[in-house]
Formats: C-alpha cells, structure tokens, sequence
C-alpha cells in the first residue's frame, strides 16, 4: 500500500491524552492554533477533487459588504457560535471527552485542511488527516476507513476523494454514524425522509442553501438549475432545496436547452463541470451563481474563501454533533424487547422439537434490544454471541437490578428442574409483565450430557434455544479450559524431566538462553526472582546458588495436586500411570483424569470479576508441593501468561435466549458436589447493569441449597460483592415423595407406583423434613424465600395444595406451583409476582461464618448449621493439610465442601433431614487461585463413569438435513 510521508512518519493513529485540545499522533509535530493541536505535515500546493470542490460564487453586489465579504458571514458567525455552545456543554459533562474529525485525502492538498484546522481551533476539536497515494485502491481506502469505524476516539470520518474514488463498496464500508458528510445511503434515507435524528446532512449542500438564502430570504417558489454533477452531494443538494420549497431543475451539460434553461433559472448551480463554463450574458442579472468545481488554476477569492470555511464550519458541527450521539449511545438504553410467541401443544412434544419448532431471533437484534452496542457483542454464528466486558465501564455507574437465586430441596438422581424454573420465570417476568429480567446459567458438561443426565438448556416451554448449540460445545469454553489445565498438566511433567536429566547450568542456558549475544529474564521469570528474593536481573549476575534456587522447582511427585482434564465422563482415566515411554527416561507417576469442570480453571473462570483478576489467579494456582514444602505455582512453571491468553475469550459471557426471545448469558459450568456449583459472577454483573434498577437477574446455583447455595453465599458472594434479593426454592412433589419414605429412584428405571398415585402421607413427610431444612438453610442467610413447585403431570392438586402449604408454614414468604414445562412463561405467572413481592421487601443479608475462623471451625460449622450433624471427623491426613495450609498463609479462605448431593448428609441413602451423624473428613486440598479450601466429605469422585446405557444411544444426526435427534 503507497502512502504519503504523513502515514509512512507517524504509523497508526495515536490520541495521547491531556488538556483540552491535546491530540498529537505518534511521531507527529503539533500545528494550528493554541488550544487545538492537530496531525499535520508540511503544506503542499496542489489541488484534490472530490465531496468538498471548490466554490466560485456570484452574488451580486447587494450583498457585498466594504470590505469585500459576503453576507454569509453572519451565517458562519451562528454555526461556529451554536457549535461552540454544544462543544462546551458536551465538556462540561464529559470533560475527558475530545471529539476527532478524521480526513482521508488522495493526495496531498492542504488546502482543505488547513481550512477545517482553521475552524476547529475556533470549536476546538481534533483534527487528523490520513494522505494516500493520488491513484490509490479501492481497497486502500476501505482499509483505512474500516480502521477509522472501530477506533472509540474518530467521531467523523470526511472522504476528500475523487467521485471516482467513492465507489458503493467505499460508501457501504463507512459507518454512517461517523458519516459527518452525510453520503452514505442510510443517511441519504433519512434526508429524503426527513429522519435527521440520527442522520447527517452534507455540509456543502447546507453552505450552499445558506448563500441562497442570503441572496433572497424568500426561496419558496424559486427555480434553481443544478447544471451537471451526479453523486450524493447532487442528490442531498437537491433534496433540501425541494425541502425548502424551491423547484430544483437537474440539467447535463450537454443538453440542448441548457443556456434556455439557464437564463431562466432565480439560482445556478454549476456541478461538474470541469473545464466546461456557461457565458456570463446567460445569467439573468440578479441571479445566484455559485460553482461546486475544484480549479487549479483559480485564485481564491473572498467567496470562495466563504463557502469553504462555512462549509467547514457546517462539518464541525457534524462532528461535535456526532460525538454527542456517541455519548449518548454510552448510556443506558431502555429495552425494546419483541417477545416470540409461544403456542404449547398438549400433549407436550420432546424438547428438541420444540425448540426446533422456535425460530429465535438474530443474536445482533436481541443484543441491540437489550441495549447492548453492535462493538460490545463478538457473534458466533447466528444465534449466539459473546459480551464484551467493556460493559461494565461503559455501565458503572447505574445501578444494579433485584438480584434472584435459584436453588432446590435435594434432588432425586434425576433432577428437579432448577433450569427449568429459572427460565421459566424470566419468560414469565419479562415476555407477560414486562418486566425486564435475565437468566444466568452454567454451561452444560458434555460429561452428563452424553452420560445419564441428558443436556441442560432446562425443558418443556422453558428452554434456552436453540438446545442443541446450547448442549454441545457452545462458544467453546470448555475446550479452552481443557486446553489450559492440560498445558499446565503438560509443563510439570516436561519441568520435572529436564531437572531430573539437567545440570542447573544446562539448566539456566536452557531457560534464559543468548539471543543474538544477548541473555535476558522474561518478565514471568523476573516475577519468579522477586518472589525468590533475588532482586538482580542481570542474568550474568546471578551467584551459583542463585541459579540453582532459580532453575529447580524441585516438584515432589508424590505431592503433585494438578491432574489432566477431559470434558467426557471415563470412569477408566481416574487413576492412571504415565511416562513409561523409552524417551520418558524412567520419569514414571501414578495420576488421573478429571472432568474439565470439575479443573480449578473453570472454578476461577466463574469467580473473576476481570480479565486481570483472572490473570492473577491463574497465576496462584498451587500445582504441588516441593521436597522442601514450599508450594509451587503455575506462576513459577511460567505459564500462566499462556493460559491467561489461552482463556482471554473464555472469560466473556455468551448471549443467547428463551422460547419466548428473552435474554440468557451462559457463562462457566462448575459442579456443586465437588466445586462451588454456580454461573459466572461476571455474567451476573454485566446482567444486573442491563436489566436496569427494576430489573431481575435470576441465577441459579447446584443441587439443594444446601450444597450450592450455599457456597453461592459463603464464597460467590465474597468474590462478587453481590447480595441476593430472594431465593427461590426448588422442589417436586416427586422430590418430597422420596424424602419422605418412598421407595429409591434411580436414573433408567421406571418410577415405583408411589411416585405416579397420589400420596399425601409422603409428600407431609417431605415438607416437613427436607423441606423445612432447606427453607432453614436459606434464612440463615437473611434472605426471604419463595418456594416454586416444579409441577409434573402426575401431581394432584391436593398434593400440590399441600405443599404450599406447608412451605408457607416453614417460613417461606410464599408458595406457588409452576407449570412453565407445559404453558411457557404464563405457566409462571404467579412464581413471578411472588418474587416481585419478596424483592421489594428489605433484606438482612449476612455470611454464615467469618473467613477469619479456623479453617477447622468453618468446616464445623457448615457441617453443623447447614447438614445437621453433631460434629466432624477428621482424618489425620485432613489435619496435616489444615496444618500445612495454615502455615502458608491460606487459613482465610472460604470453605467449599465436597460432598453428595443426594442427601444433606454424607450418606446418598440418608434422605429427608438426618441428625445424629458425625460428618467425616478424610481429606482436605486447596484450589488458592479460585480461592477457596475444599474439604473431602466421604467418597467424592471427580470423574463421573458412563452408566450401562449412556443418552448416546439415542444422540444421532439426519445426514441430509444436519438435525440432531435424540438430545433431551
């Protein structure tokens, strides 16, 4: 690509920040006047063509003063004066705001430039000026005008080009908004249509009318002959005069009756006309002639001199108008949410068929429904998109919406439709009151999802869609965690290798290695110094102990607590032996596989409130343990600079929506019986800025309250800062059936008779033991509680009736039954108003224990208060850790207990609420980049198995038509 000097010196555009009026590119030396600096280069003497020719203007000698100017001076005086007014009104407001006008030019003509300089030292605004080649491409200009649309600090782009030069693919390349010319179609549109609230009108064509103006105030009813000229300037010069009531003749240059037409016409217009010219004796003799023609030979004469700057002034204005506009898309935007309607068929068909049977709305119109900006949203394909968190400074200082979190009773094996409800009553708040709401869910594991669990886009008429972009892989997540915890699995092998086989002085040539004579730390290994107390960065510098404490992690691999990951449930991957391949020099270790979730990554994922928070983080994680017990850190590996890059797209959430064209980030996938169980604090926080102060923001958290809200409040909600409004508690007159004495029920195989005829005796049962338990659990909290009753086709409502009974009884602040799986959000209706009614209620939020408590003592006192034990047990193993971690200073973090979630004991078969039973914990590891100390509570597996007939059977794809079958 030829450039001019200008590019080739200064290299990409750079506003540094300062006073008012700062603005110097990179390498560029400050012109103009005091108070406006601007890009320059030296002036050059020959002419471009183009949006701005020059004008040749005959007025008449009425309306030239002594002094030799026109009128229309008094004309610029109102516009620099109104622009000046609207610039100082915009600072006053936004005072770290500059408003930049960009010009692309061929060539180098700085005639026009120094014209806008001239007049944005008087406004003063910014000016940059882009020169290419005379005979550059097409592709050239859309480059720079494709770079020009996305920096946040151009606010008018003005192409000074050859007609020829703007060609449709130029036009359709510029951003309209930015257009300050107004030659883009869209804004073409709305002058004809006289829709100029977003729109720009071409400040010639405006300079122009203004001088007809003065030449007669009484334009209506007047013929004006515009003589030659194609192109959007023609046609917005034309509309506006037809707007002022004017009869606008268009006429070439070769017509036969030009000079009939001409001594006809009130005003002339003469477009185009190259080295054409109409005689002076075919004007009549008070009528206006004005020439929008570039002339190289032409002196400038003071009507020239006065159309150019008051042209100039019409573009500033344009541009302080623009930057105006901008800021004001910055603020929040009230949703226009077009719901899709939902028509439920009985009976209910499977959920893929019927979020196949949901068209859902284009991802980029949900976003701009929402208010999010078109440069805010990273779209993968068509119905899912990513958030940026530029967001949240964009956002920072509204406030959040009602905060709601999803919990349950404990669960059958099954599930109890956490999901479900979730989805259901934002479809309910938002698509039938109006109310505007988001769902926050996790991310569903391939793990279950081709294992017994089946997917978890929820269910019924209360799904996210499409289920099946949901369900399997989504915006790939995931797979970059997997990606990043196996990277980390992979360098400690590899460090462990070399130490073993390496002198520390191979060692050290190794790891800081000559580059072109040359040796130098990276920053990571700077970092690594630092925290050695080695303060020297001289490599050359180092003492020999220095080296050797430098190049050896020196991991005991009994001690190692990092395992690799698999997003697959392989019950044959959790004990395995690796390194016994020739090249693997005898390096041979007992490790395993866990589920990707169920990595430290994803636990850190979900807790960031940042992409540097996240840095940070992965930068803390404890991988193992040295033969002298000091812990050791990825940070120390040097790779947590990868895995931070490796993550950077991960940690933004991804849009997507209900049935019923309701908005749902879905971000993060933790598991609650062995991580913390809930959705993305980032996702949260971005939702709770866009719902607005009477919104709702409903998340859900793990299996019963007493697993994942719980962790929700004690380590969620430290992380976040975030307080809850409401809880609302899940439960299935199946569920209370179990807990209250009913026959087992296992995933595959067919329901006992209990489960399907009414039975109150057991439902009573349930309400009064696990019931009563979880609404318990969720008031020590301080949080007002509305129980939702996930209705089956099989309740009574006898059944039902008494489970809102006694729910109420409990201490719920209310009851209702949701039947959202087979009505859609008017199925939740009442759920709905029940928490509107809770949220407006104050609040007494407050954390179950102090972080400050011994690590032993919050252990004692989640098992106590939260499971109903007597006490706990733990093994000596647990106490050495306690011990150890102690020691490093890890003794405040929160606790996050790794437990069943198929009883509020340790005990899967204790159903209903246990007492009696000491709560045994046989071993206790730290995650301290996710930041928090995670008991072992009996047996906990970190990777599921596959059962004997997986969801895979039924999982299949139609070859032909791309539609899968099978997933639920």
């Amino acid at each position: 690509m030829r450039l001019s000097i200008l590019r080739r010196a200064c290299g990409s555009l750079r506003i540094h920040p300062g006073s008012r009026g700062s603005g110097v590119a990179h390498k560029c030396p400050p012109a103009g006047p005091a108070g406006c600096r601007l890009i320059l280069r030296p002036a050059s003497g020959s002419s471009s063509g183009g949006t701005s020719p020059r004008e040749a203007v005959r007025l008449g000698k009425k309306h030239r003063r002594e002094d030799g100017r026109f009128e229309s001076d008094s004309s610029l005086k109102k516009v620099v004066q109104s622009t000046k007014e609207a610039m100082v009104a915009l600072q006053r407001k936004n005072p770290s705001i500059q408003p930049l006008l960009a010009i692309i030019q061929a060539g180098e003509d700085d005639r026009l430039l120094e014209i806008n300089k001239k007049m944005a030292g008087k406004i003063g605004l910014n000016i940059t000026q882009l020169c290419l080649a005379e005979q550059c491409s097409e592709d050239e200009i859309i480059e720079e005008v494709l770079k020009l649309n996305e920096d946040p600090r151009v606010h008018g782009v003005y192409l000074h080009l050859p007609p020829a030069s703007l060609t449709s693919r130029v036009l359709d390349a510029l951003k309209p908004e930015k257009d300050i010319d107004g030659i883009t179609d869209l804004n073409m549109g709305r002058l004809v249509r006289g829709d100029l609230s977003k729109g720009f009108v071409s400040p010639m064509a405006r300079a122009v009318l203004d001088l007809l103006e003065k030449h007669d105030n009484q334009l209506e009813g007047k013929t004006v002959l515009l003589v030659g000229g194609e192109g959007p300037f023609a046609s917005a010069l034309q509309c506006l005069m037809e707007k002022s009531g004017m009869a606008a003749v268009k006429i070439n240059w070769s017509s036969r009756i030009l000079k009939q037409q001409v001594m006809q016409a009130d005003a002339v217009v003469l477009l185009g006309s190259g080295k054409m010219d109409v005689p002076s004796t075919w004007f009549r003799p008070e009528a206006a002639v004005i020439r929008c023609e570039p002339d190289d030979h032409a002196a400038e004469t003071p009507s020239e001199s006065e159309l150019w700057s008051l042209t100039a002034a019409y573009r500033t204005q344009n541009v302080v108008r623009s930057c105006s506009r901008w800021i004001q898309e910055q603020q929040y935007r009230p949703w226009r949410l077009r719901n899709l309607k939902l028509q439920p068929l009985t009976p209910v068909p499977s959920d893929i068929e019927i979020s196949r049977a949901q068209m859902p709305k284009p991802v980029d119109q949900l976003a701009q429904e929402v208010g999010l900006l078109p440069e805010e949203l990273e779209a993968y394909g068509r119905n899912k998109a990513k958030v940026r968190l530029s967001l949240l400074d964009r956002l920072h200082a509204e406030p959040d919406g009602k905060y709601v979190l999803v919990a349950g009773i404990t669960p059958t094996p099954l599930g109890e439709g956490k999901s479900t409800v979730t989805i259901g009553l934002v479809q309910a708040l938002t698509a039938h009151l109006k109310l505007n709401s988001f769902a926050c869910l996790r991310q569903p594991s391939q793990g279950p999802t081709f294992g017994v669990k089946g997917g978890a886009a929820g269910g019924g008429y209360a799904q996210v869609i499409p289920m099946e972009e949901f369900n399997l892989h989504l915006t790939g997540d995931i797979h970059a965690i997997t990606a990043a915890n196996n990277l980390v699995a992979a360098a400690i092998d590899a460090r462990m290798l070399h130490e073993a086989t390496q002198s520390d002085k191979a060692l050290f040539n190794r790891l800081v290695p000559s580059v072109n004579g040359v040796r130098r730390f990276s920053p990571i290994q700077i970092s690594r110094l630092r925290r050695l107390g080695i303060n020297s960065t001289d490599p050359a510098s180092l003492t020999p102990q220095e080296v050797s404490a430098f190049v050896r992690l020196d991991l005991d691999p009994s001690k190692i607590t990092w395992q690799r990951v698999l997003d697959t449930n392989d019950r044959f991957l959790r004990k395995i032996t690796i390194g016994q391949a020739s090249t693997e020099k005898g390096q041979i270790r007992e490790t395993g596989f866990d589920i990707a979730v169920a990595s430290e990554i994803m636990a850190i994922l979900a807790l960031a409130d940042s992409l540097e928070d996240m840095r940070n983080r992965l930068a803390c994680m404890v991988v193992g343990t040295s033969r002298s017990g000091r812990p050791v850190t990825t940070e120390d590996l040097g790779v947590s600079g990868a895995l931070a890059v490796l993550m950077k797209d991960a940690i933004k959430p991804t849009l997507m929506q209900t049935l019923e064209g309701t908005p749902v980030f879905v971000h993060a996938g933790p598991f609650a019986n062995i991580a913390h169980g809930n959705s993305s604090v980032l996702a949260d926080k971005l939702a709770l800025k866009l719902v607005g102060q009477d919104g709702f923001v409903v998340t859900e958290a793990g299996f019963g309250a007493d697993i994942g809200m719980e962790k929700f409040f004690n380590i969620k909600c430290r992380a976040s800062g975030l307080r809850p409004n409401v809880v609302v508690l899940v439960a299935t007159v199946r569920a209370l059936k179990m807990h209250g004495g009913g026959p087992n029920v296992s995933a595959g195989a067919p329901l006992p008779q209990e489960y399907i005829d009414e039975n109150l005796s057991l439902v009573a049962g349930g309400c009064h033991s696990n019931l009563r338990k979880q609404i318990q659990i969720a008031r020590l909290f301080g949080i007002p509680v509305v129980v939702g009753l996930n209705v089956f086709k099989t309740d009574t409502q006898a059944e039902i009736d008494l489970v809102c009974q006694i729910a109420k009884e409990c201490g719920a602040s209310d009851a209702v039954p949701c039947h959202h799986w087979a009505q859609g959000g008017r199925g939740s209706l009442e759920l709905a108003h029940a928490v509107n009614e809770a949220a407006s209620r104050p609040s007494n939020f407050q954390f179950l224990y102090d972080r400050e408590m011994p690590i032993a003592e919050k252990i004692r006192t989640i098992a106590q208060r939260v499971y109903g034990a007597d006490d706990i047990e733990l093994s000596p193993a647990a106490e050495a850790k306690i011990d150890y971690y102690n020691q490093q200073g890890y003794g405040a973090l929160p606790i996050c207990m790794a437990k069943t979630h198929l009883s509020l004991s340790h005990m899967p078969d204790k159903k209903g609420a246990p007492t009696g039973f000491v709560l045994p914990i046989r071993e206790v590891r730290a995650s301290i980049g996710a930041g928090f100390i995670y008991p072992l509570v009996g047996t906990m597996s970190t990777m599921p198995g596959l059962p004997t007939r997986p969801c895979f059977y039924d999982i299949d794809l139609d070859p032909v038509t791309e539609e899968i079958t099978g997933l639920f």
